[in-house]
């Protein structure tokens, strides 16, 4: 810190050396850029410009949405001259997050999640390639920006930009506003790439004053379509578990604020909504308020009227002409653009949804979830903020109520918390014959390995409240011995080794008190799960129901 002496002898300290060295940087930039603009020809001598040896750096890195030719620029530099990088970001998804690691631009990081990298990710921190902060969950990545990981820098991406740097976030605003905020306001560096500039913004979601450069890319950043799950590739095992958790847990705590993860399970559940859920008679008492992505196959259950609203974390590619079509449900703005945000959807799924319910890769005898396998390190995003009971929650409902007289009847009524339902769905195998339930979690094999203080668990045992596999629900909340709780998760294990070591006597006991429930015990004949049920059977149908609104990514279309 700079002290400057007074005539009178004694110390004044200055209070802006922050943003003095902010405007070295902005000075330092000016070289390579007219006004606001950078040479796109000269990103490379920019980046290098403006960025110090270790400084602290968000690039986003989104669930979706890339800064991807920043990314590459950054991954261009020369690491003699900027290096020892803290980078600080959500996602990990392009190769580009991991190749600043590789030559030494980069050596720590704190982020999120790293779906496509989780291979690589793993074999690099492994080697010692990457100095392991943490595995955040988003809400409290975006906190640590505002407390002890603010960045320096700031590498984001818009649609477009004007001549002043407003800027236009279009559907995915995702993280932006969050790391803008936390980087502007902390006297750091925002650079924004864009697919063009314009004259005129559709809507300002970033206003100029905090954006210190603009890089036209020419193009499009990169969005990954990642809540697309086409209806051809759900099997019959996953809409039994959907018609199960819609019966069993939907139905009789009567949820109507919820979140899905993003698995087949979920998927399925929302494409019987329409279908089955009809028939059970419970349109209007299910599922009417989400916090949630835009699903594609959330589409018929919306045009059958059954969703009221939805807030959404980002948007989903192709998705754009229908989300501007129906503002009743979703949050858009005057252009009919979505108005996204990560880090308001994330509170929203914490405190104001009665329900999460989504995959995971392992459970444990206790309940802990996980998505760390021994050779992948994928993260786990928003998953721990969306499956965790939160403790500041105040205000009652009906289905938080019930949970929480099941966990805890004792209590007298005005005192006792109630619950959110935190649900796991799932197959007894999944992909490649792997069984769902383990003894050990890969989580903390990974702990060992790497010494780590914490073991990255995505949702922990006591948050987990119900387990559902095509074996049936088992109501964790209602065990009241760690013995009735790993004898329920076993009893709902299946074939998998745990499943074979359950007691039979002890389970059939918690089937009698209801703990466990097998689909025929919910009158559910599981030959009846087939995929007549589903109200699409292909992205086509999807298009379809959309009234030709959707227009899925060519990868996905067979027509």
């Amino acid at each position: 810190m700079q002290i400057e002496r007074t005539s009178g002898g004694g110390a004044v300290r200055q209070w802006n050396t922050r943003k003095l060295l902010r405007e070295e940087r902005i000075e330092a930039g000016r070289g390579f850029a007219t006004g606001k603009q950078i040479d796109p020809e000269r990103l490379v001598d920019f980046l290098e410009a403006v960025l110090r040896p270790g400084d602290r750096v968000c690039l986003e890195g989104d669930n979706q949405k890339q800064a991807d030719v920043l990314a590459r620029g950054l991954a261009a530099m020369d690491p003699a001259r900027i290096h020892d990088l803290h980078m600080v970001q959500s996602g990990v998804v392009l190769p580009e997050h991991l190749d600043v690691f590789d030559s030494g631009i980069a050596k720590r990081l704190d982020f999120s999640y790293s779906g496509p990298q989780s291979a690589r990710i793993a074999k690099m921190l492994f080697g010692g390639k990457i100095e392991l902060g943490a595995i955040h969950t988003y809400l409290e990545l975006f906190a640590r920006y505002f407390v002890d990981l603010t960045p320096q820098v700031a590498l984001i991406a818009a649609v477009s930009a004007d001549r002043h740097g407003n800027l236009y976030t279009g559907p995915n605003t995702e993280d932006t506003p969050t790391v803008v905020e936390a980087t502007s306001f902390g006297s750091g560096l925002v650079i924004a790439q864009v697919g063009e500039i314009v004259d005129t913004l559709p809507r300002v979601d970033i206003p100029g004053d905090q954006v210190h450069f603009v890089l036209d890319a020419g193009k499009p950043f990169y969005v990954e379509p990642l809540f697309t799950r086409d209806p051809a590739a759900m099997t019959e095992t996953q809409i039994l578990t959907a018609m199960l958790a819609i019966k069993g847990l939907y139905q009789p705590y009567g949820v109507r604020r919820l979140n899905h993860g993003i698995g087949f399970n979920t998927a399925a559940i929302e494409l019987l909504l329409p279908t089955y859920g009809e028939k059970l008679g419970l349109k209007g008492k299910i599922c009417t308020h989400w916090a949630l992505n835009p699903h594609p196959t959330l589409i018929p259950a919306i045009e059958a009227g059954w969703v009221e609203q939805v807030h959404c974390f980002g948007s989903e590619v192709g998705m754009e002409d229908y989300l501007a079509a129906r503002p009743d449900i979703f949050f858009t703005g005057p252009d009919g653009s979505l108005r996204s945000n990560r880090a308001f959807s994330q509170t929203a799924g914490l405190y104001a949804c009665d329900m999460f319910i989504g995959s995971t890769l392992q459970i444990d005898l206790a309940g802990h979830s996980s998505t760390i396998t021994a050779n992948r390190i994928a993260g786990f995003g928003g998953a721990p903020n969306m499956g965790s009971d939160a403790r500041g929650r105040r205000h009652p409902s009906a289905p938080w109520l019930q949970a929480g007289a099941e966990a805890d009847p004792d209590t007298a009524a005005p005192l006792r918390r109630g619950r959110k339902l935190v649900v796991q769905i799932g197959e007894t195998f999944g992909e490649g014959n792997a069984p769902l339930f383990v003894e050990k979690l890969g989580a903390l094999e990974l702990a060992e390995k790497l010494d780590l203080d914490l073991a990255p668990i995505m949702v922990y045992a006591d948050d987990t409240t119900h387990i559902v596999t095509e074996e049936g629900i088992a109501n964790l909340l209602l065990c009241r011995t760690a013995d009735e709780r790993e004898q329920a998760i076993r009893g709902v294990a299946g074939f998998t080794e745990i499943g074979r070591g359950r007691d039979k006597a002890m389970v059939e006991r918690l089937r009698e008190r209801k703990i466990i429930q097998r689909p025929e015990d919910l009158g559910i004949d599981p030959l009846d799960a087939n995929r007549n049920m589903l109200a699409a059977r292909s992205i086509k149908d999807l298009m379809l129901a959309s009234g030709g609104l959707y227009r899925p990514p060519s990868r996905f279309r067979n027509w």
